[in-house]
């Protein structure tokens, strides 16, 4: 596997797909809280980081509406191992018109879109997420 949070938004989006409750993702930190940032914005309804035997992972619990449809519209790596992409403050995109998040690794940690312009901070945009 050469890029773990591309393999991390993949299982989110065909978990969607398949309408399942939760998926597992072998656990980084990066990718903790990536997970966390997406149930804080309300994306997913939960994670938790578990164990089983000595192999730590994130299991992710999806939220649907009430036509059984993701909640997630879409999910997209931007920064990838290829082409990696980095932003100052004034350059942050906006996601679907401000509909949607951008998820940012900054000199202060991750963070979404929004904190990065308050706390005045450009990075590298890891994804979009709508």
């Amino acid at each position: 596997m050469n890029d773990p949070i591309a393999d991390m938004l993949s299982r989110i989006k065909n978990g969607m797909n398949a309408r399942l409750d939760a998926v597992d993702i072998p656990h980084s930190n990066i990718k903790e809280e990536i997970a966390r940032l997406f149930t804080s914005e309300g994306y997913v309804a939960k994670y938790d980081v578990m164990q089983k035997m000595d192999k730590k992972f994130v299991r992710v619990t999806l939220k649907y509406k009430q036509d059984k449809t993701g909640l997630i519209a879409g999910l997209k790596r931007v920064s990838k191992a290829g082409r990696r992409v980095y932003v100052d403050v004034n350059a942050i995109p906006k996601v679907q018109a401000g509909f949607g998040t951008a998820i940012l690794s900054t000199s202060n940690g991750i963070m979404t879109d929004e904190e990065a312009r308050e706390k005045k901070v450009g990075g590298e945009v890891l994804c979009h997420i709508w």
